[in-house]
């Protein structure tokens, strides 16, 4: 690897710089594939069980903080101060990086900075749905980057464990696989047409830290893990403790989420069978969850009764539970709404079930459009139809394409 770095900076020492870095001068499609056969190795280790390897290639990170892959650091700044959508929001110490001259600092101090302390969060809050408001978590721009960093040695592991039937915040998935896998269990000749939509109350803000500690095991960064676990929130120029949780707005918290989830197909008992280059999915339950958000089909009532009580004891091990306003058990027959869409059956005649599965747009997702495009409409009533257009147009081109996979 040291010899394939020797063209990407002119200076490269046992994979780290003596001089600073000159930013235009990276070559990043060397960069990418570094890292990215680096990636593809710890997860071929971990598929095959070798945890030795694993640990071994998962040594990005020293206990002083410094980071031996140069690839890893470089294209982490690079996401997060230039791809992010959040890279012009600053932390507690208000510093943003723009310029490439900060950006090639940044690298360096990245290098060098020892011990790591992390500092806590800086708290701000944004509107949900329902009304009320969802605390975010936004760390300094260092921390951000040595997030990515660590996510990029741990991500690997996880990703050859995670479950099939999980789609949130993971590489290559979407919500609409997610979509396509419910209309697959959601089709009119299954059995399973009762469903339990459940929504876990506060789940970034309740997860159990040592629960979650315990399941990353011995993950060369654990110690970096936790200081961002522990780190705490400031909010009006009052440092607060976090005993629970992870921010959210940090960079390692979608994957520490997911960690923390695992393990629902096989409390739910589902498996899979594999054999003659095929799949099947076995059990008397289907799982489907994204993020927090999760539904689970059931073929009885009762059966999906029975089953929130299993959960609530599944979830209390994590330190979380159901929300108890959000949390139902429905009939395919009157339908589910999730991430964004609903699922239901409707009665047809052309069929050999006399039912047909149709996933569309929410009321709830229609009615939010709706809202968004009058009060873009009234706010600019007084502008040319160019204008109007130039602003309308992003928005209704956005929600089509999310929209585009249902009956719409």
């Amino acid at each position: 690897m040291n010899k394939e770095l020797s063209s990407m900076h002119p200076k490269p020492e046992a994979n780290r710089l003596i001089g600073p870095t000159d930013w235009h001068a990276i070559d990043w499609h060397k960069a990418f594939r570094l890292l990215k056969n680096l990636r593809s190795r710890i997860f071929r280790a971990a598929q095959e069980g070798d945890y030795k390897k694993v640990r071994s290639l998962q040594k990005l990170i020293r206990a002083a903080g410094r980071l031996r892959s140069y690839a890893n650091r470089v294209t982490s700044v690079r996401r997060i101060t230039q791809l992010n959508a959040g890279k012009n929001t600053p932390g507690v110490d208000q510093v943003v990086v723009r310029t490439a001259r900060e950006r090639q600092k940044l690298v360096e101090e990245l290098r060098q900075h020892q011990p790591w302390t992390a500092k806590p969060t800086r708290r701000v809050y944004i509107p949900k749905a329902n009304g009320k408001r969802r605390p975010l978590g936004i760390p300094v721009i260092k921390d951000r980057c040595l997030q990515t960093m660590v996510v990029q040695a741990l991500e690997p592991e996880w990703e050859a464990k995670f479950e099939a039937s999980s789609y949130g915040f993971r590489p290559g998935r979407s919500c609409h696989d997610a979509i396509e896998r419910i209309f697959r269990y959601a089709r009119p000749d299954s059995r399973r047409k009762w469903v339990v939509d459940a929504d876990i109350k506060g789940a970034f803000d309740h997860i159990d830290h040592l629960f979650l500690l315990q399941r990353i095991g011995r993950f060369p960064a654990k110690r970096l893990l936790e200081q961002w676990l522990k780190a705490g929130y400031l909010e009006a120029n009052v440092v607060y403790p976090t005993d629970s949780g992870t921010p959210q707005g940090g960079s390692c918290s979608p994957l520490l989420a997911n960690i923390a989830l695992h393990g629902l197909e096989q409390a739910m008992g589902m498996t899979y069978q594999y054999g003659g280059g095929r799949t099947q999915t076995c059990g008397p339950r289907r799982v489907v969850r994204y993020a927090d958000d999760f539904l689970v089909f059931y073929s009885t009532q009762e059966d999906a009764q029975q089953a929130v009580l299993l959960l609530r004891d599944w979830l209390k091990e994590r330190g979380l539970a159901l929300s108890g306003e959000k949390t139902r058990i429905v009939h395919l027959t009157d339908g589910v709404d999730f991430l964004g869409f609903n699922v239901r059956q409707y009665p047809s005649r052309n069929t050999r079930t006399g039912l047909k599965t149709l996933i569309k747009p929410s009321r709830t997702t229609v009615q939010k459009i709706r809202d968004r495009l009058r009060a873009e409409w009234l706010g600019l009533k007084t502008q040319r139809v160019d204008v109007i257009v130039k602003r309308l147009n992003p928005i209704i081109r956005s929600w089509s394409n999310y929209f585009r996979t249902g009956v719409a």
